[in-house]
């Protein structure tokens, strides 16, 4: 039985949704897909199960994902899929509501950090807090921010791509670009649309780019794969074979994007603070840090050494859980009451 007061973390990502419990760790870990009954609203199914739906339902199913870019694009299905993430990680007969943290992409607006707020309450949560989330990634990579120090994370999610130089617990300078793992996937479809007049959906775009995609082709030996989709010509069944080549050009331009942000974050960074970054090097987290050969890309692109964090895929997760424990420390730097030195740009 869980204790009277539990704290929740929640990366509420546009691909995944991972739970952290104080005490326990991370209990679960879940696509953010709901498949509901169009007629009547009811849910039929959440996570992993309505994953497998998508792309494959009768007319009176459809199986969504309710956010977009990092942010809730439909808020009535959002609160539902947080009730039911809320009452598998905790029990369904909670009599005392947990406290939550949610983290939110650095570059979101007031309406939208009320909305993941009120959609936490909504679905059973005592208290909503949120975090940003570089500060998150950075608290669960291990990473000590509360000094005067600068640390470097690229967080790579479903939904954006978030660059922050943190110092003493709160953001020096950040950009959050709407281009992540769902923006790749999307450009291999595109692509292979384009190019072989092939339609294939987008969880065969996520299994191409996860099993043969490289941000650096140069540096290893061309991979390739055979994929099956709607032959656009002919409307048959077809099969062809892609290379790794053919999917780093149809990416390239989502991935010049985040080493954009990279280089303009650097940019922007304080002298005293660059020089902490040459030392201590630039710390990766999230799912398309996982991309073959990216962090060789960015390091190549800045000079700056470049690491992948452990558990790059929880690393959002964990710090949403110890950012409760810290909450005296970050409300100070929270995303709507910052520091006057702190900037942030959306793209």
């Amino acid at each position: 039985m869980l204790g009277l007061t539990t704290d929740i973390g929640i990366d509420l990502g546009t691909a995944n949704v991972l739970v952290y419990v104080k005490g326990r760790g991370i209990v679960l870990r879940e696509p953010s897909v709901v498949a509901l009954n169009k007629e009547t609203g009811r849910v039929i199914a959440v996570g992993a199960e309505a994953r497998r739906m998508l792309g494959r339902t009768p007319g009176n199913i459809v199986a969504t994902r309710p956010l977009r870019d990092g942010v809730i694009a439909d808020y009535d299905v959002t609160e539902k899929m947080l009730r039911h993430f809320i009452g598998k990680a905790c029990g369904h007969k909670l009599f005392f509501r947990p406290r939550v943290m949610v983290c939110i992409p650095s570059g979101v607006t007031g309406v939208e950090e009320r909305a993941v707020k009120q959609a936490a309450v909504q679905a059973g949560a005592r208290q909503a807090h949120v975090i940003e989330e570089p500060l998150a990634a950075a608290l669960g990579a291990g990473l000590d921010i509360s000094e005067p120090t600068a640390t470097m994370v690229v967080d790579i999610g479903g939904g954006t791509a978030d660059v922050a130089v943190l110092s003493l617990g709160g953001v020096v300078y950040s950009i959050s670009l709407r281009v992540g793992g769902d923006k790749f996937d999307e450009s291999i479809v595109r692509f292979v649309r384009r190019e072989f007049n092939l339609a294939v959906g987008e969880r065969s775009g996520e299994e191409i780019k996860m099993e043969i995609g490289d941000a650096c082709p140069d540096t290893g030996e061309e991979r390739s794969m055979e994929i099956r989709g709607r032959d656009l010509l002919s409307g048959l069944p077809r099969a062809i074979t892609i290379t790794s080549g053919q999917v780093y050009a149809a990416i390239k331009e989502n991935l010049d994007a985040v080493v954009g942000a990279v280089k303009e974050v650097l940019e922007h960074t304080p002298p005293e603070l660059s020089a902490d970054i040459v030392d201590k090097g630039i710390v990766m987290t999230g799912g398309g840090s996982l991309l073959r050969g990216i962090d060789t890309l960015i390091s190549r692109a800045t000079g700056v050494p470049v690491y992948v964090a452990e558990d790059a895929l929880s690393c959002v997760a964990m710090g949403t859980g110890r950012a409760l424990a810290m909450l005296n420390v970050l409300s100070s730097n929270s995303p709507r009451r910052r520091p006057p030195v702190s900037l942030k740009k959306i793209v």
